[in-house]
């Protein structure tokens, strides 16, 4: 299982950027996806999550301004992050679960810097 990101990049305050996630040896919409972000000197935390076939959720911190979307025909999920404010700056993660073997898979991350 491979996860590869994608999409990061430096922005200013109010801007928008779209993360991509993909992935080789696992279907995203059969197991339970999340992406996760960890800052300089915090812990990693989790953003938003896409269960297979369920809903999406998100943290309280980005619910309004990110979205979760999934492309089946490519198995690639991307996170449309609008609206962004510096503390959005963060390696941010993709990460999937396979409902099968209950293993985690990570990406290798993306860096978002938010300038203000």
């Amino acid at each position: 299982v491979q996860l590869v990101e994608s999409g990061g990049g430096l922005v200013q305050a109010g801007g928008s950027l779209r993360l991509s996630c993909s992935a080789s040896g696992i279907i995203f919409s059969l197991n339970d996806m999340a992406w996760y972000r960890q800052a300089p000197g915090k812990e990693r935390e989790w953003v938003a999550g896409m269960p297979g076939g369920g809903t999406t959720t998100y943290a309280d911190s980005v619910k309004g301004r990110f979205i979760i979307s999934r492309d089946n025909a490519k198995n690639t999920v991307f996170l449309q992050m609008n609206s962004l404010k510096p503390e959005d700056t963060a390696v941010y993660y993709c990460t999937v679960n396979s409902r099968r073997t209950s293993i985690s898979y990570w990406g290798q991350g993306t860096q978002v810097t938010v300038s203000s």
